[in-house]
């Protein structure tokens, strides 16, 4: 039901904000009391660019800054009923949609990586030094410092364990994208996760 995402700015509408306000605001309105599609495309096609653009700078991914737009816009198509321009602007509304949806998608990541640790497949990040009074790895090492040494993976270790880690899928969803059994993604995580810790003795 959602349309595409257009991404280029300079097709944006220029519309001044306190006339946009009241245009999304009608928008909105329409879409509760009529469920009209067109009015909800008017609200996608001036919120989703925005939205991606504000996905991108908090999680820096692309893939999940399309996920959180299409997921906002779900919501607001589903939710318009409980818009009140009295209360606040569409855009106000809307962001907060967003942000809740993206906490939510945070927490799932963490929930993931911590049943990932749970199988030991992420020694890299999750083990603790032996001196309780030392900085333990994880705190040392953000996946983004560990990105630069990706290129010095085998091909298909790289492909799994960014698949599971940058991209935030479940291993059994590498598995089923990849044609390989569960066992082989598992294996060729635990040995690129190996090979990523001794380059970053450094860190020790």
């Amino acid at each position: 039901m959602l349309i595409g995402i257009p991404l280029d700015d300079k097709k944006r509408d220029t519309v001044k904000p306190k006339d946009c306000a009241a245009e999304m605001s009608a928008y909105l309105d329409t879409v509760a009391t009529k469920r009209c599609k067109v009015s909800f495309s008017k609200v996608f096609g001036y919120f989703a660019p925005r939205l991606r653009s504000y996905a991108l700078k908090q999680m820096g991914n692309e893939a999940l800054a399309m996920e959180l737009v299409q997921d906002t816009m779900s919501n607001v198509w589903q939710k318009a009923h409980l818009f009140n321009s009295d209360k606040g602007s569409p855009s106000t509304w809307i962001f907060t949609i967003a942000r809740n949806i993206r906490f939510d998608m945070l927490r799932k990541l963490q929930n993931r990586k911590e049943d990932v640790c749970s199988d030991d497949l992420w020694p890299v990040l999750c083990e603790q030094t032996a001196d309780p009074n030392e900085t333990s790895l994880d705190q040392k090492v953000t996946l983004e410092q560990v990105g630069q040494y990706f290129d010095n993976l085998p091909a298909k270790q790289k492909a799994v364990v960014e698949a599971i880690y940058i991209a935030g899928k479940s291993q059994q969803e590498v598995a089923d994208e990849l044609e390989i059994p569960l066992g082989t993604v598992k294996s060729r995580t635990r040995l690129a996760l190996q090979r990523l810790k001794e380059m970053l003795k450094e860190y020790d």
